[in-house]
């Protein structure tokens, strides 16, 4: 279901009408909120934060989180929204003048959670501090091959079972995933073979949900793009220091990406997560929106499923390869 409107209530001027609609054309859901529910509700969207509306019957609510608003009523349906979607239509409903800022990416560098946190197998002094240069390969080593401490084991991990089980989703648990698989993921991403050595690329790991709910637009208006992690592959030419014009050096770099991107694909997968990988994207909106003038190449979200499923039926390899002799 995905919010469409408010609207007058039918039995008061006062109240409102909530409405959401499914796929199909009859597919529709309504919440009533009267008087006092709905400038609750809007006095938490005016101050931009987080916060409770209580219904009248004492056990439905309706929870505002920074990303995304969550409707839970007694006897109905789940329904939710993200946050400045409805911020939007309730000032506009409300005929309220609101400051609805552009929204801009700030970035901070990125150190695995390994610093300060343990991992088996390594050496505590390589942890202790951000790293120097001669410690960079033993901290990636550190967080491919280790675990951190307390953790439940790895799922396993054969990689052609990793492959035979994979799984897109679209629609993803609200369980967080833990720092420590993230970073094997990123660390794995490392790992990916690129144009002489040059790593032609760059990731944004996105944790702001005002830049994803940004993401979302840009690709499409996916909604599954504001996932429970989103990294975006960039293209990074300027690293790329091969004596070759400068549109094959765009290919090493969209290659590099690429790949980087498919090895976090199936790391995630071995770390028992899925994923989904988007495509579909304005690279315009996305560099505004990454405030980067690098050229994106996909978008890769990453979470718990909400339901395991098997994998699809693929074509047969006798159809999918030619042998040329």
């Amino acid at each position: 279901m995905e919010f469409a409107k408010i609207e007058p209530a039918y039995t008061s001027k006062d109240g409102c009408r909530l409405v959401w609609y499914g796929s199909d054309e009859d597919d529709k859901d309504t919440i009533i909120l009267n008087k006092e529910e709905f400038e609750a509700l809007i006095e938490i969207l005016k101050k931009d934060t987080a916060g409770k509306v209580t219904l009248e019957d004492h056990f439905s609510k309706i929870q505002v989180n920074f990303d995304v608003t969550q409707f839970d009523l007694q006897g109905h349906e789940h329904l939710e929204v993200p946050t400045i979607t409805l911020q939007k239509k309730v000032m506009e409903y409300a005929n309220i003048p609101h400051e609805f800022h552009e929204i801009h990416s700030s970035t901070k560098e990125f150190y695995p959670s390994a610093w300060g946190s343990g991992y088996s197998n390594v050496e505590s002094r390589t942890l202790e501090s951000k790293p120097p240069e001669s410690n960079t390969q033993s901290i990636l080593h550190a967080v491919l091959f280790g675990f951190k401490k307390g953790s439940k084991q790895l799922p396993d991990s054969d990689i052609f079972k990793i492959f035979a089980t994979r799984r897109s989703t679209r629609r993803f648990a609200k369980t967080k995933v833990e720092d420590w698989k993230m970073d094997k993921i990123l660390a794995a991403a490392d790992t990916a073979p690129t144009a002489g050595n040059f790593q032609g690329l760059k990731i944004f790991y996105v944790k702001n949900p005002n830049v994803k709910e940004a993401l979302v637009e840009a690709a499409n208006n996916q909604p599954y793009v504001n996932a429970p992690e989103v990294l975006v592959f960039c293209m990074d030419t300027k690293r790329v220091k091969l004596n070759f014009p400068p549109h094959i050096l765009e290919k090493f770099s969209m290659q590099d990406a690429t790949l980087a991107a498919s090895y976090a694909q199936i790391a995630a997968a071995g770390l028992g997560l899925s994923t989904l990988w988007i495509g579909m994207i304005d690279e315009e909106k996305m560099k505004f929106i990454l405030n980067t003038d690098l050229r994106p190449s996909s978008i890769l979200c990453i979470g718990y499923p909400d339901k395991r499923k098997p994998p699809k039926t693929r074509r047969k390899l006798k159809e999918l390869i030619e042998i040329i002799e």
